[in-house]
């Protein structure tokens, strides 16, 4: 049944990592081929980046190992272009690889070009290089007992910002946000973080743009300088062009536009997932976390799996359920949300937060050792009544 049938997977991160094992064990004697692509064989663990700015050492996870068992075909290399008429993807420039049915999880980065001096002068969480290079960089300026500035607010910032803090107790950290950091959290769970901030010395700048980045400083818009030997960004989000270069329909930010099932509204054979689509639902459209990525990717799978066999597909359902955020290693805070991810009354501090947030970081690697042998969901939430209308 469906033999020949091949699906590709572009990208391992989360997502594409998660939706290849899953389809793996859906569509086992189908006869479906699942090739996964992706520049590097090293698997990313991005809710860990900020450990490695720091300067831990994390476990070097191989993708072919974690698809080991799977049967799905792994292709190191770098999709340049996709053919969607000829359903077709070059790989590294020259080789061509075509597909039945694509997934497309190209995930997103850090964005450093809207601000002068972020993309020469400023390090990122984009990938493990990167962020190791920034803690070389940070043990020099420790020696000095230097300055760090985290330009970016959001959990990224705010994990980054105090586990630098904790690692180097000598280096004078700075947080520097337009938004409240927190900001998306209650009262009760922002004023822990911001006590956990004070507690390791983290100066915060709220309210404050960023204009540019100097080798030095930090240039704000009502023309300070903040000191900075080191900067680290981690505000703006940017995604890769090949899709809208290929004429698939995105919005203005180059996300995959699709409808209630997550397929392509221009591509139906094309199944876009994570940060790399534009998924609304009728509470809002989703923002890129592993949190909303997994449950897409989940979806995906069983979709795919659903229409080889020439079965219905519901709507994708989900709601958000909480906010996660370490504040170095032994502390953290736990916002617990409703489905449109506003906060909800009840959060979790201290060590049972930390054990809760270390849970969340270690999931991923988790369920797809699981995935291989049985169906491991990744949705806790469905979103409730907001979601239950195919047509909202």
């Amino acid at each position: 049944m469906n033999n020949g049938h091949h699906i590709v997977v572009l990208g391992a991160g989360y997502t594409g990592l998660f939706s290849a094992i899953r389809l793996a064990h859906r569509t086992r004697r189908t006869g479906v081929k699942i090739t996964l692509v992706n520049p590097s064989s090293q698997f990313v663990e991005r809710l860990r980046m900020h450990q490695i700015a720091a300067g831990q050492e994390l476990a070097d996870h191989r993708i072919p190992d974690l698809l080991a068992g799977t049967g799905v075909t792994f292709v190191q290399g770098t999709a340049t272009a996709i053919d969607p008429e000829a359903r077709q993807i070059t790989i590294g420039g020259t080789k061509a690889l075509g597909y039945d049915t694509l997934v497309y999880a190209l995930g997103s980065s850090t964005d450093t070009g809207k601000v002068p001096g972020a993309d020469t002068q400023a390090f990122t969480l984009n990938n493990p290089e990167i962020a190791s290079r920034f803690a070389a960089r940070l043990t020099e300026v420790a020696a000095s007992g230097g300055t760090v500035t985290v330009c970016g607010g959001g959990l990224t910032g705010v994990e980054a910002a105090t586990e630098i803090a904790e690692s180097h107790p000598g280096l004078d950290v700075t947080l520097i946000s337009l938004d409240e950091p927190g900001g998306m959290m209650g009262a009760n769970a922002r004023a822990y973080l911001y006590g956990a901030l004070d507690r390791l010395g983290v100066t915060v700048e709220s309210g404050a743009r960023v204009t540019k980045v100097l080798p030095d400083a930090v240039e704000l818009a009502d023309g300070r300088l903040v000191p900075s030997d080191a900067c680290l960004w981690t505000t703006g989000v940017k995604v890769s062009p090949l899709a809208a270069d290929a004429g698939i329909a995105t919005d203005d930010r180059g996300l995959v536009l699709v409808d209630a099932k997550l397929r392509s509204v221009s591509h139906p054979e094309i199944h876009a997932i994570g940060d790399a689509a534009a998924i609304r639902l009728a509470w809002g459209q989703l923002h890129g976390t592993c949190q909303s990525g997994l449950p897409t990717a989940q979806y995906t799978a069983d979709t795919i799996a659903r229409l080889v066999r020439g079965k219905a597909v519901k709507p994708f359902r989900f709601g958000y359920f909480h906010q996660p955020v370490s504040l170095g290693r032994r502390d953290a805070v736990i916002q617990f949300t409703k489905a449109d991810d506003t906060p909800r009354r009840l959060h979790l501090t201290g060590r049972i937060a930390v054990a809760y947030k270390e849970t969340v970081s270690g999931s991923p690697l988790t369920t797809y050792r699981f995935s291989k042998r049985m169906n491991v969901t990744t949705i806790v939430s469905k979103g409730g009544r907001a979601t239950r209308n195919p047509g909202a």
